[in-house]
């Protein structure tokens, strides 16, 4: 049996969520996951392992409306995905405001989430 490490719940994104790095307005990826401490993103832009970004994202609330989320970055790793240009990347929140972390924290909980 498989233990799981990790301190924080993931969150399955069903939807797809694309993230723009704040200092090009471009896209960069999508979120594959989503925790309270990071996030899993597929990424079809180039990025630089153990780099900092400012990233903006929408998460769609149940109660009908998109949350605006602007967070600060650290890409811990990359893994090259099959398809070319792509890849997966795992990143740790190292900067976010705090209304921000408890909607963040809200959508995570929120009925009806899948976790990994």
């Amino acid at each position: 049996m498989i233990e799981e490490f990790r301190r924080a719940k993931r969150r399955k994104v069903a939807d797809t969520i694309l993230v723009t790095d704040a200092m090009t307005d471009s896209v960069i990826g999508r979120i594959g996951n989503l925790s309270e401490t990071g996030m899993l993103v597929m990424a079809s832009a180039p990025l630089v392992e153990d780099a900092l970004y400012q990233f903006r994202f929408r998460l769609h609330d149940p109660r009908l409306h998109d949350i605006a989320m602007e967070v600060g970055a650290h890409l811990l790793w990359l893994d090259r995905a099959s398809a070319p240009g792509q890849a997966w990347t795992g990143f740790r929140f190292i900067a976010i405001p705090n209304d921000q972390a408890e909607q963040l924290r809200r959508w995570i909980d929120a009925p009806g989430g899948q976790y990994e």
